[in-house]
């Protein structure tokens, strides 16, 4: 049974906009870190998809080319229509570099979404949306190759691997009401942007404290292995496997050798 939000009673409880609104950047300083483990609630058991076709993600959250991927990007045709996934309230409407045209909502559980690449807006700054309501349409603007929607998920500030609080399929499930975020969650260099991560939803705290408790793993290297067969075989990036265990990407590996596969808060 789904649970809908009372939009009404969080406006008049609960002012999104108090703190750390700023319409002018998309990338806002906040007054305190993220303490972690971070717990993310959704009051809704699904969430409006984004566009209105069938979602193909084209690149993931993860390192790509050298550098990191901070969100997901999903195949859409210029001109195809956008949509807000939660109710909220339009923080940014404007041109951000490499974003291009550029929409932020934030949302009433702290959430932020971005969609960037747009080719037009529909809403400006501090405009209240719901869930389904439009935002613009989908281009390629800014540094984008090709058409299609760069989505990013925010929480004050720290990227989050959209994957880990939402399933992108023709359900539009959120994973779970409440989740339990580590840092593994925000690090792009533990991912590759060329697969799906493996899931360990943490949704209560007795899941949370036995990952926590979970000894660490490591990996001895064997015949014929390579850093990128490792990087597959574990679900990790190359750059990950290298700082982790303070290595280069040309080391030579020795059979027998230990890899910290690492864990993070």
């Amino acid at each position: 049974m789904d649970v809908k939000v009372d939009y009404n009673q969080h406006a008049a409880t609960y002012d999104i906009t108090a703190e750390n609104w700023d319409t002018e950047h998309v990338k806002i300083d906040y007054d305190s870190p993220v303490d972690f483990p971070l717990q993310l609630t959704f009051q809704d058991s699904v969430y409006f998809s984004p566009i209105g076709r069938d979602k193909v993600i084209t690149s993931r959250f993860g390192w790509r080319w050298g550098r990191a991927h901070r969100g997901i990007d999903i195949d859409l045709i210029t001109g195809d229509s956008l949509y807000a996934m939660f109710d909220g309230i339009v923080r940014f409407a404007n041109y951000s570099s490499g974003h291009g045209r550029t929409v932020v909502v934030r949302h009433y559980n702290g959430l932020e979404t971005l969609y960037a690449h747009l080719s037009s807006y529909g809403v400006k700054a501090n405009d209240t949306v719901k869930a389904g309501d439009f935002l613009g349409k989908g281009g390629r603007s800014g540094n984008a190759r090709g058409s299609h929607l760069h989505l990013e998920m925010t929480y004050q500030g720290v990227h989050i691997n959209p994957e880990y609080l939402l399933k992108f399929d023709e359900n539009n499930d959120v994973n779970a009401s409440e989740l339990w975020v580590t840092k593994k969650w925000t690090r792009p260099e533990l991912h590759s942007s060329k697969r799906r991560s493996k899931l360990d939803l943490l949704t209560t705290e007795e899941e949370l404290e036995a990952y926590l408790e979970r000894p660490t793993e490591v990996y001895v290297v064997r015949k014929g292995d390579t850093l990128s067969r490792i990087s597959a075989r574990n679900n990790v990036s190359i750059t990950a496997l290298c700082q982790t265990n303070h290595i280069r990407k040309n080391s030579t590996l020795r059979i027998g050798q230990k890899l910290v596969i690492e864990k993070t808060l």
